[in-house]
């Protein structure tokens, strides 16, 4: 690596833009990053109400899909009388969800970059359309087993895609109360899913939770093929050289001053973006060539938009995301402490299920069902609080640094909602230990995920701001980690608590994840430090995709 490479990552490492004009005045005037074509129909340039019809459509697909996966539990009583399953084999099913979960995103997010969101998500969404069908049929063991597999093998794909959509559509200071806005929907239907499912079981029977959420994917499916816009933008000539030729992803075989020139591009548009001080004011709304026509209604809903590339580019994505997750440091953090906080929630909802139906609470699946409102009334006041707290600061935090935003200035969020983990775990687990009165135990599990919504929020929001190029491989990686952990939790929950009692879990869990939220000062402090050492191994994987957008 030339003295100038290291020069240049040193002040601009991946993630750190310029983001404030001080010259415009005292308030400044915000840059918008990624920097937006002259094209109209780059979603960046798209207005409001496009924007968020998109984000909307995501948002109902993702609480579908977690509806899909979470709405079970408050059916395992009945399926125990009418079926004759046991609770072993209802958590093992649960627990081969979430292993499912870990894998999907590895084999189907691929399809996404290379022939766009649209396709996959109008697929998948009538996969599981079908899904919903055959799990409001089920008979056997087998296929409860089955129906857990295919639908969170296919149901990993909210975990990425939508993140993905975020940053197709929006810019930097915008992201961090879109993301807040996906993991509370995630909540929704993770959270008020059960809820509802609680009492259709009891006035209707389990199977019509299932019917339920098949007439919900079918109207999602409608709304999919006619409403969805491709947000992956394929882009136009860049200052007179082909895209394909500056962003087609380079193969292992293709010269090295292929990829040298590629370095070199990006060496320029770092430059391009920060290190000349001197920059012209940018204005809030990017300048669109008015010569370009827009696509009609039927261009914009063309079933995919497929981009160039080899077979070989397009299988490395099922193996790149384990490389980036071992290479670079906040990819793995961000990974380990995303699955931390759903490893919390996933112990909580398992305990509930099978330790309340039992004396001295002896709950009904209504009952059940209701316990999952604290947890969604946590994460709404930590939606509500983290969103626009996140994106305030940043913009407050760059002001402070000449204008300069680096990623790590959101992670402050974090550190403010620390405490409320290991209490709200403390709370609910000492207490449903000891057979408090189920207030106790629904104040525990709101204020744990008051305190989980806002980490994991961030840790989805630092990657994409950091690491925006090589956003899916990723997130693909985080969410590998994320259901590993919660596999690893939910197989060995039960024996766990027979060893050791109750209490002793718990409190060995809260000691465990306030471990890996204080991980989140140590990225305070020296999270720009290992960006500019990783720089070089983010420019690799950037060159690999399958397309690019310019920052």
């Amino acid at each position: 690596m030339d003295v100038e490479r290291q020069d240049q990552d040193a002040i601009w490492p991946p993630g750190t833009v310029k983001l404030e004009d001080l010259r415009a005045g005292t308030d400044g005037e915000i840059i918008l990053q990624p920097r937006p074509s002259s094209d109209p129909n780059d979603p960046l340039n798209w207005p409001k109400w496009r924007k968020y019809l998109n984000f909307g459509l995501s948002s109902y697909y993702a609480v579908m899909v977690y509806a899909l996966i979470d709405a079970a539990t408050p059916t395992w009583s009945p399926m125990n009388e009418q079926l004759g399953f046991s609770y072993d084999i209802l958590n093992d099913s649960y627990a081969i969800g979430c292993g499912t979960l870990a894998i999907g995103a590895f084999l189907l997010i691929p399809f996404a970059l290379k022939f766009g969101r649209r396709p996959v998500y109008i697929l998948s969404t009538a996969v599981q359309f079908a899904i919903s069908i055959w799990s409001a049929k089920l008979q056997t063991v087998t296929d409860l087993m089955l129906v857990n597999v295919f639908s969170c093998l296919v149901g990993a794909l909210a975990e990425v895609i939508v993140q993905m959509t975020v940053a197709d559509v929006f810019f930097v200071h915008q992201r961090g109360l879109m993301n807040s806005l996906y993991v509370w929907f995630e909540n929704i239907g993770g959270s008020l899913a059960p809820l509802a499912a609680g009492y259709i079981t009891v006035s209707q029977g389990w199977r019509w939770v299932w019917w339920w959420i098949a007439l919900f994917f079918g109207l999602g499916l409608i709304c999919f093929i006619f409403l969805y816009e491709e947000s992956k933008y394929t882009l136009r000539a860049i200052d007179g050289i082909a895209v394909d030729e500056v962003h087609r992803p380079i193969d292992g075989n293709e010269t090295r001053e292929k990829e040298q020139t590629f370095k070199t591009q990006l060496t320029t548009q770092a430059t391009e973006t920060g290190t000349n001080q001197e920059l012209q004011p940018r204005s809030n709304s990017a300048s669109v060539d008015t010569t370009i026509p827009m696509k009609t209604y039927w261009q914009r809903l063309s079933l995919w938009s497929s981009s160039p590339g080899s077979l070989h580019s397009f299988v490395r994505h099922s193996y790149q995301p384990f490389m980036i997750l071992i290479s670079i440091p906040a990819v793995f953090y961000m990974s380990l402490l995303y699955g931390a906080m759903l490893a919390a929630s996933t112990v909580m909802v398992t305990t509930l299920s099978s330790w309340m139906a039992a004396p001295p609470y002896n709950f009904n699946a209504a009952q059940i069902g209701l316990m999952s409102l604290p947890p969604w009334i946590g994460t709404t006041l930590g939606s509500l609080v983290c969103g626009p707290m996140s994106d305030w600061l940043i913009l407050f935090l760059a002001k402070r640094n000449k204008g300069i935003y680096e990623p790590e200035m959101r992670l402050w969020v974090i550190a403010a909602f620390i405490p409320f983990v290991p209490a709200g775990l403390f709370m609910f687990g000492i207490g449903l230990n000891n057979g408090s009165p189920w207030p106790v135990l629904a104040v525990g599990y709101a204020l744990c995920n008051f305190g989980t919504t806002p980490a994991s929020s961030i840790a989805l929001t630092y990657i994409t701001d950091a690491y925006t190029e090589i956003v899916a491989d990723a997130l693909v990686a985080v969410t590998f980690t994320r259901n590993l952990l919660s596999t690893i939790f939910v197989f060995v929950l039960l024996p766990w608590i027979a060893k050791v009692g109750m209490k002793n879990v718990y409190v060995t869990i809260g000691v465990l994840l306030t471990a890996v939220l204080l991980g989140t000062f140590i990225f305070i402090l020296y999270g720009k430090m290992f960006r500019v050492k990783t720089a070089h191994v983010y420019r690799y994987y950037a060159a690999r995709q399958f397309e690019s957008r310019r920052i």
